[in-house]
């Protein structure tokens, strides 16, 4: 379909409220993304109309509910081109299912002998997880340092016959560099290392074709796709899902039990204990399928269009610091800068006057910002119903706020 902003603004109601006075200017997707309306509307339908647990029940209720909750891992399935749906594992967020796999395969694969890498750029999430098995295994973590961009030699002179595992970002959320996986997965494969890939940035925003790539882990949160908070994915190849015991235990990952033992459902129910997010699961399955319609690469495009109009206006502010803005590494649209004398705090509260709201902080990831010689950054992250004439509002407002406080 063709994009048009203006139409695709409309499915989103927040996008017609004020905040103090103003029309709202949402540029914080890269914490969490607005909601279409019928990713709304698809919630208040299963608590209206087909309430009642999943894979549990003959009645009616349950059936749909059941259909649809396993309908929406196949939107998934379809929106990452995975060949078969039971790769699909719901957890609540691209951190669970981060710990899913640090606790059901690193902790079973991993030894002193061993070596993680990771990049200088990780989420939290992606970092304090394998800090953490680091801690627990005796293994060595290695950092891959991208703020300059992505160097192959370097990544070649830091993987050897002992790296299992390169768990790395695809979309920095501070510095909006995409990492090309392409180039990392053939080198992986060369030293037999699993890579897991954190897309909590790059699955909302861009195609990612888990076939294509050939990585065997991937997370990412549905939050931040335009589907609700409290849910996520985790994909992985069915070999490795096969192998790894589940970390939560409870009802509906059970085929049978005694008094003395257990057995494990199958795939992929073996790691989805308890009663799930079902509501969760049936819209992030509408998220996706709303995402598809309009098609991956038109959001991408749309994005590239946005953020590289950003970076010039940016450009043209004299004491505000685009961090990364050296590298003509191939990047989404996340911007994150500073001023030379006005903390980041003072310029998100003296935008939000204005109806616009960034992001301002350490974005989890401390050690990144403090790399550059500071401890918070601005950050403005766009989405597909962001438009130019915002951008234009953002530059305009952080010249106000310069005015105001220097």
């Amino acid at each position: 379909m063709q994009f048009d902003v203006e139409e695709i603004r409309k499915d989103f109601p927040i996008l017609n409220r004020k905040v103090n006075g103003k029309d709202l200017v949402y540029l914080d997707n890269a914490a969490t993304s607005q909601k279409p309306k019928e990713v709304i509307d698809s919630i208040r339908d299963y608590y209206m109309n087909h309430n009642a647990n999943v894979h549990r029940g003959v009645h009616l209720l349950s059936v749909e509910a059941t259909d649809a909750y396993e309908n929406a891992r196949i939107q998934i399935s379809d929106l990452i081109n995975c060949p078969n749906s039971n790769s699909i594992i719901w957890t609540r967020n691209a951190t669970e299912s981060l710990n899913l796999v640090a606790s059901s395969w690193a902790l079973d694969n991993l030894t002193k002998e061993s070596n993680i890498i990771i990049t200088n750029a990780e989420h939290h999430s992606n970092l304090v997880t394998w800090q953490q098995v680091s801690e627990k295994t005796g293994c060595d973590l290695r950092y891959l340092n991208i703020s300059d961009g992505f160097d192959l030699s370097d990544f070649e002179n830091l993987i050897d016959e002992k790296t299992k595992l390169v768990a790395v970002t695809h979309m920095s959320n501070v510095l909006g560099y995409v990492v090309p996986i392409e180039e990392i997965v053939p080198l992986a494969r060369k030293y037999d290392a699993r890579v897991l890939v954190d897309g909590a940035q790059s699955v909302p925003h861009m195609p990612v074709d888990v076939l294509a790539l050939d990585i065997d882990f991937l997370v990412f949160s549905a939050h931040k796709m335009l589907g609700p908070t409290g849910i996520g994915v985790l994909y992985a190849k069915l070999d490795l899902l096969e192998d790894m015991n589940p970390y939560m235990f409870g009802g509906d990952m059970i085929l049978e039990v005694t008094y003395e033992d257990a057995k494990w459902n199958r795939l992929p129910y073996k790691f989805e204990a308890g009663t799930p997010n079902i509501s969760g699961a049936i819209s992030t399955g509408v998220a996706a399928n709303y995402l598809m319609k309009i098609g991956m690469e038109n959001v991408w495009e749309h994005e590239n269009s946005i953020t590289k109009y950003a970076l010039e206006k940016f450009r043209e502010l004299n004491n505000f610091n685009v961090i990364g803005d050296n590298v003509t590494q191939r990047r989404g649209g996340v911007i994150s800068f500073t001023h030379n004398k006005i903390h980041p705090h003072d310029i998100g509260t003296i935008l939000d006057k204005q109806g616009i709201a960034i992001r301002t902080g350490h974005h989890c990831a401390m050690p990144l910002i403090r790399s550059y010689g500071v401890v918070a950054a601005a950050r403005a992250s766009f989405y597909i119903y962001n438009t130019l004439q915002e951008v234009d509002q953002l530059v305009e407002a952080l010249q106000d706020a310069e005015d105001f406080m220097v």
